[in-house]
């Protein structure tokens, strides 16, 4: 082959190349575990929120439920003095007596409280378990699809190593300067750099060239660049 035929073997690998690359890059798994990774980002903001507000009363339920002992411990200890015998005066024990009645009536409203508070926390509770096993469940998924995005990515590379392989055994049969000049042209027309003339027809950019530019280009001396007036890249008659 002539080395502009041969550029065109670059091409093609190149264009192969793009396309395996582009495949790689837009694998549907590598959008899936992204999305699953935006749910979780999600959910977990929900989760921390609700969990404070869990936490929040589980304080609660705690203050009260250590005051309610608190009174409790009173309450007996007022007991226990009233009915012992070391309180002789009436007035004295009608005074303890109703301390103890005082400190029985604030426990029972303190647990009422805290019976309150533990029945907010309950479906909080019940929230933050569904919220935890939907975590799992998108764990589970992102990781399967992780690894089925591994897979295709790692069979992508192989095919990417090889052509990459193939196309640097094809630019090796091409002078150096027009590899460059293949290569500068491909960057600046977005991805074609040569192509063939087929009658009037530029195969890169498909457009037709003036009858007058193509009998100049066919008449072009041997080893000189004819290029698309269109595109650019590189024409082989």
């Amino acid at each position: 082959m002539t080395g502009l035929e041969s550029l065109l073997a670059v091409q093609e690998r190149d264009l192969t190349l793009d396309r395996l690359r582009h495949q790689r890059a837009t694998l549907p798994e590598r959008e899936r575990v992204a999305g699953v990774g935006a749910r979780l980002e999600a959910l977990d903001v929900t989760r921390a929120a609700r969990g404070a507000a869990r936490d929040e009363l589980a304080g609660q339920e705690q203050r009260l439920a250590d005051e309610a002992q608190r009174l409790g411990e009173q309450g007996q200890a007022a007991e226990k003095r009233l009915y012992s015998g070391e309180v002789a005066s009436p007035r004295e024990l009608q005074a303890l007596q109703t301390d103890v009645e005082q400190l029985r009536r604030r426990q029972r409203t303190v647990e009422d409280q805290q019976l309150g508070v533990m029945e907010l926390r309950e479906p909080i509770d019940q929230e933050l378990g569904v919220l935890d096993e939907e975590r799992a469940a998108l764990e589970a998924d992102r990781a399967a699809t992780q690894g089925e995005l591994d897979v295709k990515e790692r069979e992508l590379d192989g095919a990417i190593a090889s052509e990459q392989i193939a196309r640097d055994e094809a630019a090796g049969t091409v002078e150096r300067s027009l590899v460059a000049e293949y290569e500068r042209r491909r960057d600046h027309a977005g991805g074609v750099g040569v192509a063939r003339l087929v009658g009037s027809t530029c195969q890169g950019c498909h457009l037709t060239i003036p009858a007058t530019a193509v009998d100049r280009l066919r008449r072009e001396r041997e080893g000189e660049l004819a290029y698309c007036d269109n595109c650019g890249c590189i024409l082989v008659p």
